[in-house]
């Protein structure tokens, strides 16, 4: 059997409490870094290259939970997505807030 790292244990354990089984978050977790797995979660299910209006990014987020607006603040904030003028696309994975470097 493969040994599992603590990120992956710490990932698949927050997806598991706080996603319901269809997918809906059941709350915005409080602890930074279960925030930042969850919300990277979500954003992976974007399309990159594909410029969202604020409409568009709001139905997405409301698959998975009602506050869309707090949601979208964080995916900016934490530079999942950048917006301009009101449209929305998802930035290179590389400058994400990473959850596994956060202590």
């Amino acid at each position: 059997m493969e040994e599992k790292s603590p990120e992956n244990s710490l990932k698949e354990s927050v997806l598991r409490n706080f996603f319901s089984k269809d997918g809906r978050l059941r709350q915005i977790p409080a602890q930074y870094k279960k925030k930042l797995i969850a919300f990277q979660y979500m954003v992976e299910k974007l399309e990159p290259g594909v410029v969202y209006s604020e409409k568009e990014i709001n139905e997405f987020i409301k698959q998975f939970h009602e506050d869309f607006a707090t949601i979208r603040r964080e995916f900016i904030m934490h530079q999942f997505m950048y917006r301009e003028n009101d449209k929305y696309e998802l930035n290179p994975q590389e400058i994400w807030t990473r959850w596994e470097d956060v202590k």
